[in-house]
Formats: C-alpha cells, sequence, structure tokens
C-alpha cells in the first residue's frame, strides 16, 4: 500500500483549502482601522473671546461610582407592583423603581442598548471608547488585548483622576497599568455565581468611604453566571438580583452630594441565559443614573429618549466630570442631564445642553476627518454631506455666540441629528472589505473544489509509479511563494505571507490539474473508446447524490434556508437514502429475480445471489432504513432554536441535570443519559465481540475490555456529581468539590490512555496454529483460500475465524514471497480470529472511544442524541454494504473496492445534521461555553485548553463522522456474502468470503479506493465552505450578513478545518494498522514455518 502518497496528496489538498480560507476570512472579516490619537483639553474648548482650558473648569461632579452588574437586562429592573406572582427574576429591584418615584429629579432608569456582538470585552471597549465594534472582535472576547484607542479610562488617568477597579479580571487585560489600584477576580468560570461578587463586595464599601479615589468600577459577575448555568427563570436568579438590589441600597446611602453612581448591565441575555447575538434580548440591558444631589430638571418628559444607546454614556460621563471626550467616540451626550441654555446662564462650571452637544458635534467632526483621510471606506457623497451638515451648523452656532443672541431651538435639533447621521454612516461602512484578498480566496477555494473532484476520479491514476506526483506542483509552490516575496520586499518593503501564500497554492493547483488532464490523455490514447473522455460532463455530474449537495449549496444563499437547515438537512438525509432502495429496486436490484428456464437449464448465467440472500440482504437494507428513519425524527427532539424562529421551543435535553428542579424529572434524565451510556459501551463491544476481536492480549483488545467500560463509569459519577445542588450534602461539600475535579480528569486521562494504546498496538488478531501430523504430512498444500466460518470455536466464543494457509500470506508480505519448497510443506494452518475485520475494528473503537469522550463535554441529557448518532452511523453501513451487495446481483460490481458517491454524501449529511441534533447552531450565542470547565472548574490560565475544549464540544459530530469516514470502505467487506464479490457461481470452491483480507491482496486498489474516498469526503466539505464563502461575497451588504451568513460561514470554515484535521487522523490510523498487519505477517510466517 502507497501510504505516503495517499498522505502527501491528502495534506496538499487540505493545505491548499485552508489558504484559500484563510485568504477570504482576512478580506472579509476585517478589524475597522483604529485612530491611536487622543483628546487633550485644548480640543473641546468652548466658543468665546478667550480660550480656556476646559480641564480646569470645575466639572458638575467630582465623583462617579460604576457599578457594572454583568448582563442585567431591562427586563430584570422593570418593577410591577401588579404583578402578584413574579419569576424568578421580576421585581427582584425594587430600589430603582422606589427611587426614580421618590426622587424623580435625581435618578433615571432606561434601556440601555449595546451593538452586537454582545460579548463582554466588546461591551467594555463600547462604553469606554464610545466606538462601534467590529464582527470580528468577537473572537477576541476570551482573550482579550489592550484598547489601544482613546478611552475614558486614559482620560481620567490623564487629567489625575484616581481610578479604583475591582471585579472582572477583563478590565485588566483591556487597561493594564491604568488604574490607581484594582483588585480583578478570573471571570471565565461560569459556574462560580460568588467569588467575584463577595471579592468586590469585601472591598466596596471600605473603599467608598475613604478619600484615595475619583472614579470607583465595580464590576459584578454573579446574574451573568447565573443566567450561564442556570438560565434567567431559576431560583438562584432571585437570589442574586436580590443580592444586587441590597448593594445598590448600600451604595446610594454612602455617595456624596459631588457623586454620581451609574448602575448598568454590559448587555442582556436569551431565555436560556446566553449572549453574544444581536437579539432584541441581548441587546437591552439597564442603565440607572442616580446622585444626591439634582441631576434632572424634574421629572421625566416626553422628550427624553426611549432608549439610551450605549454609546452616549462616553461624552456624556466625559463632560459630566471635567475630561475630554475620547478622540474615537462616535456617541452624543444624554441631553436630559443637562441644562436648558436659560438654567445655565450665571452658573459656574456647567454646560448647557447647546454647550454639550456643539462640543460632541466639534469632536465627532475632528474623528471623521481624521478617519476619512486615513481610511477611505466612508462614502464620498456621505462625507460630502456630512461635512457640509457640519459646516453649516458651526457657522450658525458661532455667529449666535459671537452675536450675544440665544440661539435658534432648532439648532440643538440639528446637532443631534448631525450626530445620529455620523454614527449610523460609520455603522454602515465599518464593515471593511478587502476585494482583492476576497477574491482570491474565492478562486483558491474553487479551483481547490475542482482539483479534489479530479483527485477522487483520477485516484487510481495518481497512485500508480508513473501517475503526475506532487514533486512538480510543491516545487512550483515554493518558487512562486519565494517570487511574490521578493518582489514585495523590492517594492513595498516587507513580505506579506497572504499573498506567498496565495500564489503557492494557486501555482500548484494549476499545474496539479495541468499534469491530471495530461495524464488522462495519455490513459485515453492508451484504452482507446474504453476510457471517458472528460470528468466534467453533466451524466457524471448531474447525478442525484450529487444533485443532493448541489442543492443544499444554492440553498446556503437563502438565509431562510440557513435558519432553518437543521430540520432542512434532515429532510436531505432522509430524501437520500430512500433514493437507494427505490434505485435498487428500479434496476431489478431489490428483490429476488423470478423464475426463468433458461436460466435453470443453463443456457443463461446464473445470479452472482442466490434468491434467499438476495432476500436476506433487502429486508437488512430496508430494516436499517426504519432504524435511520426513526433516528432522525427522534433526532429533532434536541435542536436549540434561533432567534428567528420565534415560537420554537429548545430541547429540555439542552439544560444540564444542575439546572433542573423537579427531581423526579432530573432522575428521569440521568437514568435515561446512564441507559444510554450504557447501550453506546454494549453495543461497540458486542461489535468487537461479533467479529472475533476480543480475543487477543493486545492494546485494542485492553481497551475495548477495560478502558472503555472504566470511562463509561467514571462518566456516570461525574453527572452524578455535577447534578448534585450546592446546598445538599454541606458536610460532603469538600469531597463534591474534588470529585468535580478528579472525575472528569480521570475521564480525559483513561481517554487518552485509550486512544493511545489503540494506537500503539492496534491489531485485534489471535492466532491458534493447528499442527495436526496429517496436515504436516501431506505433500501439497490445500488450494490457497480464505474463509469466514460461522461457527462457535470451543476454544473462544468467536463467530468469524480466518484459517489461512501461509503460501497464500507469503503472497501478501510487503517483502517478497519467500523462498525454499521446504517452508511450504512444513507450513502449518492456523486459525486467525479477527483477521477479516482488522482495519475496522481499530477505527470503531477509536471512534467509540472518542464519542464517550466528546459526551463528557456535553449537557448529560445529550447521551441519548449521542446513542442516536450511533445507530445512524451503523444504519448508513448497513445500507450501504447491503446496497453494495445487491448491486452485485448481476456482476454490478466489478470487484474493485471504490465507494459510490451516495453513502458519501449520505455520511457528510449525517455529520451537519448531528451538528445540530447534539444542541449546537451556527450562531455565537448557542456555543457551549461551559464545556471549558468540565475538569477545569475553577477556570484556566491561559486560552488554548479553553477555546480546544469548546471546539471538540461544538464540531463533536464533524469529528466522529471524519475520523470514521474510512468505515465506508470496510463495511461492504465486514458484511461480504460469499459470492458477491468476483465472478464465480454461489457454492464454487474457492468462492469463500475474505473481508478485509482482500485490501492486502490489491494494495493498489486498496490505496486508491482510500484515497478516492477521501478526497470525495472533502470535496463534499469543501463545496460546503465554497457555498458560504459565496453566499457572504456576493451578500456582503445584505441585511442579515452579520446575523446570519458572516456566523454561517465562520461555523463552515471552522468545521472544515475540524473535520479535515481528523479525516486525516482516521486515514493515519487505517495506514498504522496497515503497516501492523504487515509486521504481523512478516513475524508469523517465518515463526510458522520453523
Amino acid at each position: 500500500m502507497k501510504k505516503l502518497s495517499v498522505l502527501s496528496l491528502l495534506l496538499w489538498m487540505c493545505a491548499v483549502y485552508f489558504v484559500g480560507i484563510y485568504l477570504f476570512v482576512g478580506g472579509f472579516l476585517l478589524v475597522r482601522l483604529e485612530v491611536n490619537r487622543t483628546s487633550t483639553c485644548g480640543d473641546v474648548l468652548q466658543p468665546g473671546e478667550e480660550p480656556v482650558d476646559f480641564c480646569r473648569v470645575q466639572p458638575r461632579f467630582r465623583r462617579a461610582v460604576l457599578l457594572i452588574i454583568d448582563a442585567l437586562k431591562i427586563d430584570f429592573a422593570w418593577f410591577d407592583r401588579n404583578n402578584t406572582a413574579p419569576r424568578p427574576y421580576e421585581n427582584k429591584l425594587p430600589v430603582l423603581e422606589e427611587t426614580v418615584s421618590s426622587q424623580p429629579s435625581h435618578s433615571r432608569l432606561y434601556p440601555f442598548r449595546a451593538d452586537p456582538p454582545t460579548t463582554t470585552m466588546q461591551r467594555i471597549k463600547g462604553f469606554t471608547t464610545g466606538s462601534l465594534p467590529t464582527f470580528v472582535d468577537v473572537g477576541n472576547n476570551f482573550a482579550s488585548s489592550a484598547i489601544l484607542e482613546d478611552n475614558l479610562i486614559h482620560q481620567f488617568g490623564q487629567v489625575g483622576k484616581r481610578v479604583v477597579f475591582m471585579g472582572d479580571d477583563t478590565w485588566e487585560n483591556l487597561f493594564p497599568k491604568k488604574f490607581h489600584r484594582s483588585l480583578p477576580f478570573p471571570s471565565f468560570n461560569v459556574k462560580d455565581l460568588h467569588t467575584v461578587d463577595n471579592g468586590i463586595l469585601q472591598h466596596l464599601y471600605t473603599t467608598m468611604v475613604g478619600d484615595d479615589w475619583d472614579v470607583l468600577v465595580a464590576h459584578f459577575l454573579g446574574v451573568d453566571h447565573c443566567g450561564h448555568r442556570f438560565g434567567p427563570d431559576h431560583p438562584a436568579m432571585a437570589d442574586k438580583l436580590t443580592q444586587m438590589d441590597g448593594v445598590i441600597r448600600s451604595v446610594i446611602d454612602r455617595l456624596q452630594n459631588d457623586t454620581l453612581l451609574v448602575v448598568m448591565g454590559d448587555h442582556g441575555m436569551t431565555d436560556t441565559g446566553d449572549h453574544g447575538g444581536e437579539s432584541q434580548k441581548e441587546t437591552d440591558a439597564a442603565i440607572f443614573l442616580y446622585s444626591p444631589s439634582p441631576l434632572f430638571p424634574g421629572p421625566p418628559t416626553q422628550s427624553e429618549p426611549d432608549v439610551v444607546p450605549q454609546t452616549d454614556l462616553v461624552p456624556t460621563l466625559a463632560l459630566l466630570l471635567g475630561v475630554p471626550i475620547p478622540y474615537s467616540s462616535v456617541g452624543q451626550v444624554l441631553l436630559p442631564l443637562f441644562p436648558s441654555h436659560e438654567q445655565t446662564e450665571g452658573a459656574v462650571g456647567r454646560l448647557s445642553q447647546l454647550e454639550a452637544l456643539w462640543i460632541n458635534a466639534k469632536q465627532v467632526n475632528r474623528f471623521l476627518e481624521t478617519y476619512s483621510g486615513m481610511a477611505k471606506d466612508i462614502p464620498p457623497e456621505s462625507l460630502a454631506r456630512l461635512k457640509a451638515d457640519f459646516s453649516r451648523l458651526s457657522s450658525e452656532y458661532l455667529a449666535a455666540v459671537r452675536e450675544g443672541r440665544p440661539p435658534s431651538p432648532q439648532l440643538a435639533a440639528s446637532l443631534q441629528a448631525y450626530l445620529t447621521s455620523v454614527r449610523d454612516t460609520c455603522r454602515a461602512t465599518w464593515a471593511r472589505f478587502n476585494p482583492l484578498k476576497m477574491a482570491a480566496g474565492l478562486a483558491i477555494l474553487a479551483f481547490a473544489c475542482l482539483t479534489c473532484f479530479i483527485l477522487s476520479e483520477l485516484s487510481l491514476v495518481l497512485i500508480r509509479e508513473n501517475g503526475p506526483g506532487l514533486k512538480a506542483p510543491v516545487a512550483v509552490a515554493l518558487i512562486s511563494g519565494v517570487c511574490v516575496a521578493a518582489c514585495q520586499v523590492v517594492t513595498q518593503g516587507h513580505v506579506e505571507a497572504a499573498w506567498c501564500l496565495a500564489a503557492a497554492a494557486l501555482s500548484s493547483e494549476l499545474l496539479f490539474l495541468w499534469r491530471a488532464r495530461r495524464s488522462r490523455s495519455i490513459t485515453v490514447e492508451k484504452n482507446g473508446s474504453k476510457a471517458p473522455k472528460s470528468w466534467l460532463t453533466p451524466r457524471r455530474l448531474l447525478i442525484p447524490p450529487l444533485l443532493v449537495p448541489l442543492l443544499r449549496c444554492a440553498s446556503l444563499l437563502s438565509d431562510s434556508y440557513v435558519i432553518a437547515e437543521g430540520r432542512a438537512v434532515t429532510f436531505l438525509l432522509f430524501s437520500l437514502a430512500l433514493y437507494v432502495p427505490v434505485h435498487l429496486n428500479w434496476d431489478g436490484l431489490l428483490l429476488p429475480p423470478s423464475h426463468d428456464p433458461l436460466k435453470a437449464a443453463g443456457f443463461l448465467p446464473s445470479p452472482a445471489l442466490p434468491p434467499s440472500t438476495v432476500r436476506k440482504e433487502s429486508s437488512t437494507l430496508l430494516a436499517c432504513l426504519g432504524v435511520l428513519v426513526g433516528s432522525l425524527y427522534l433526532s429533532l427532539s434536541f435542536h436549540a432554536c434561533r432567534e428567528e424562529q420565534g415560537s420554537c421551543q429548545p430541547s429540555p435535553f439542552l439544560a444540564p441535570l444542575s439546572r433542573l428542579q423537579n427531581s423526579q424529572l432530573k432522575n428521569l434524565h440521568y437514568v435515561l443519559s446512564v441507559c444510554s451510556l450504557g447501550l453506546w459501551t454494549y453495543l461497540l463491544k458486542r461489535c468487537l465481540r461479533h467479529y472475533g476481536n476480543l480475543n487477543s492480549s493486545g492494546g485494542t483488545v485492553f481497551t475495548a475490555r477495560w478502558v472503555l467500560p472504566l470511562l463509561s463509569v467514571c462518566l456516570a459519577f461525574h453527572w452524578a456529581v455535577s447534578a448534585t445542588p450546592e446546598d445538599s450534602f454541606r458536610n460532603l461539600a469538600e469531597l463534591i468539590s474534588l470529585a468535580q475535579l478528579a472525575l472528569p480528569r480521570a475521564a480525559f486521562g483513561l481517554l487518552g490512555l485509550g486512544l493511545l494504546l489503540i494506537w500503539l498496538d492496534p491489531l485485534t488478531v489471535f492466532v491458534k496454529p493447528r499442527a495436526s501430523p496429517s496436515t504436516r504430512g501431506s505433500s501439497l498444500p490445500p488450494p490457497p483460500r480464505y474463509r469466514a466460518s460461522t461457527g462457535i470455536s470451543p476454544q473462544a466464543e468467536l463467530h468469524h475465524l480466518i484459517p489461512q494457509i501461509y503460501q497464500r500470506m507469503r503472497r501478501s508480505l510487503d517483502d517478497g514471497e519467500l523462498s525454499g519448497g521446504g517452508e511450504v510443506d512444513s507450513s502449518p494452518a492456523v486459525k486467525a480470529y479477527g483477521l477479516g475485520t482488522v482495519y475496522s475494528a481499530p477505527l470503531l473503537l477509536f471512534c467509540g472511544m472518542l464519542g464517550v469522550g466528546l459526551l463528557l463535554l456535553h449537557p448529560e441529557g445529550m447521551a441519548l442524541s449521542f446513542l442516536l448518532l450511533l445507530l445512524e452511523m451503523g444504519a448508513l453501513l448497513h445500507i450501504h454494504a447491503s446496497s453494495t451487495t445487491l448491486s452485485g446481483l448481476h456482476g454490478a460490481n466489478s470487484g474493485g473496492f471504490n465507494v459510490p458517491w451516495t453513502p458519501v454524501v449520505l455520511w457528510s449529511l449525517a455529520a451537519t445534521q448531528f451538528f445540530h441534533a447534539t444542541g449546537h447552531l451556527p450562531t455565537f450565542p448557542s456555543i457551549q461555553w461551559g464545556a471549558a470547565f468540565v475538569g477545569f472548574p475553577d477556570g484556566h490560565t491561559g486560552t488554548v485548553l479553553p477555546a480546544s475544549l469548546v471546539t471538540l464540544n461544538t464540531f463533536a459530530s464533524h469529528i466522529l463522522f471524519a475520523v470514521g469516514c474510512p468505515l465506508l470502505l470496510f463495511w461492504p467487506l465486514v458484511c461480504e456474502v460469499r459470492g458477491s464479490r468476483g465472478g464465480r457461481a454461489c457454492g464454487e470452491e474457492g468462492e469463500d468470503a475474505v473481508m478485509e483480507m482482500r485490501l492486502r491482496e490489491n494494495p493498489e486498489q486498496f490505496s486508491s479506493a482510500l484515497l478516492q474516498l477521501s478526497t470525495r469526503y472533502l470535496f463534499l466539505l469543501g463545496a460546503q465552505v465554497f457555498a458560504s464563502v459565496c453566499a457572504a461575497a456576493i451578500l456582503r451588504r445584505h441585511l442579515m450578513v452579520w446575523k446570519v451568513f458572516a456566523p454561517k460561514l465562520m461555523f463552515e470554515a471552522s468545521g472544515f478545518l475540524v473535520s479535515s484535521v481528523f479525516l486525516l487522523i482516521g486515514v493515519t490510523l487505517v495506514l498504522r494498522v496497515d503497516v501492523a498487519v504487515g509486521s504481523w505477517f512478516k513475524r508469523l510466517v517465518p515463526e510458522a514455518s520453523r
């Protein structure tokens, strides 16, 4: 078997896809240009005859307290006196309503609307810089880097204000060494509801009564973590909100007259406690403003805003506290906090509404001019209109100031309209695209799909010695990359790696396609009319198995399809699976052929399979189709819901057991989960035992016998411990905490041990020599053949044993046949148990172990979904095997090992279908962040490990189907029926089933079939990525691009990366088994000859 050729071609194909994805994403998801300039006190001078240092004027407030209650959605803040049966999150903050009602001139409560993405780091950036985030910033939420743009914290430090911080350690990462004093607490452990909040409360009140601070920032995390862990509708949320109510009351009691209190949430949360997207439940937080001194002119009026954008907090706080507005802010001041022009006449240090708007507009116009000069991405007509508007408003305002007359009443409204227009323009244009990179990425991906398809069609030609190899394409790629790098150094003075990779990938693709076409032409000349002239004829492309993925790829241009993809893919999978028996019946292969007297008389050839075998295989196929349909139907019960699916209710199995309050329901879910896990383990061992793979003493058998059951037991105990409420078994609290740490880590250790043993010792073959005197004394050995016996050996309960004649074994050796006739005569026959499934057994166990490990990262209720996944995989494999057997009824099977398109397409659809059936969606709020804390309840010091755990959780179905993809090649051989391959009639001598040993008889066809299967699977995955890329590029100005198409692109690209890596792992494991089988034969034959 040509292992190096298969691996090198697959690695090259994956690398080309990676380059195309990297280029397109680099051009599509660019971060907006940051203006690294800082406002100074001279920038905001008020118009007048003599300039005044703005920062030296007495500000309206000397101090400010910012209480940030993470995920404080506006629904938590409202108080309804008529609600006699409030839910756990309702009416738990009465202090806000009481204060607003009793002191209307001192306080206000507003909805506080965030810009998506609604993740903590982006929200902190938003309400400290006043700028708008970009889509790609969401990826940095757990790898916070220092904010380089001008911001409030920097401005406070510039004017000498002492900022004291306590709470979420994200602030410390965003503003390193910017605080006068800081008390950060780890924020990533969403299961910890109290550490951060209790740490703040230990220092908050003592700090407030001291005199070593000017701005106090306290960021509470308990409400957010409670939402992630239990959801908002849980008694723990009522306790947290009640605690926050007490905190706000205590802070109000300690405020001085010159201090401003701001209580706010950074974002909201969904009904399941998640956030990150742009639904109104996620964007609408609450903001409460209060001061012991009068803050507003009077009670709320009709002119006050219904909603306050988060960016508006930045200029408002800056002007109230006497610091310059940060340079890049596009927010506008909250006017109700500033008195009218008449009320400020004669007042010292108090800005009127018009003066605040003028300073705000001047700052925004300055930023607009700077940014437009650097970025050149704001449409010229919009920029000209905004500049003309500011020039007109500036002239009107300055003329009124010079003449000493009051400005017109419409001027304030015009300034507000100008500020709103600037913000809207920036929001519309800050999706900066690089069309050249996007086009290069599209081209590389398009050629990659074409190359992958042709690679699958030419797999046998490429495997041969004289086939087009990779040496020339790789050499041309290196030369192209170096030439582009040299040109960049000469022309630009630096090297941009993206274009070097683009040149390398594109040149290698084009050369490979040219060489492949040339090789095809030579093959056509040799074979004459037998070889098809083209790979891309309609007859090859427009077949039902390829029409289904083509239809799906075209549907990715529709936001409605993306929203409903879970059910749509389920329908496509069901339809294509139903096509298999329909197609067989159409060809007359599903039912036994009718009795023909000519065949009985021997005038016509007999069918390849007897009627009983045909009936048996047809029954198996239809039964497996029933199992598949049942699994598909039940899997719909595990789907999550998107925001756009208004009436949809998420599956109750998605909630961890710790969220369930009904003890009986919790126990029922636990029993179902444990039974599903036990059945998963039993089915795997049952399958391995059935084919005789549990009798040797190797590492793989040890894993199946001991490591897999122990892993399942650890998982079951871990679920029980995780479901235990915190307030129960107080005497065993330390033991429970230890178990929460030890059990999952023990499971991780067992998983690693099992996978390592499978890799190091993959053979599951048990050899029993037969040294009978009659056999030794015979002069001629019997005809060499393999046989799969269905009897049970008295030495071991086995269903499949393969007697081997060593003359036949020698032909399988990689180093050629052994010499010497005496050796042949003295070679005893052996019984080799499990040899017929030598390739599939370790791969199947590898998938099973991996599945249990991935289940560990999911909520307990997903155990039943994983069991359905296993049943669906088994049903697809048996449908494929039965279809292959029935296709040989009239000699339709030519004896090769190639896997048709239909099972490969079904396999890829099943991977996507179970992505949704395990509770995942292509949206950021649906990411199950809790997976990062399985085995690490106290959090992480870095980001690589939690990111890896979350990735494994999110793409579990992609991983399992990618690793198990080679099973499509092996399963028809595993289920091989006597006489189903080859040309002999049933019952003829030597026509016994040999199962997977056929692969070693034809190493070239084995390599070709494995390469073809892998490239076909890669082609289907790559086509999905290419379709998502096209949808994002074509619809980049679509209303739903950042809500639907961009997240879909990110998930498809990530899924492809993960799937391709694990496909390579699966193929490499097959090659590892092949090496082990070859070594086993080499070792066994000489021993038997002695």
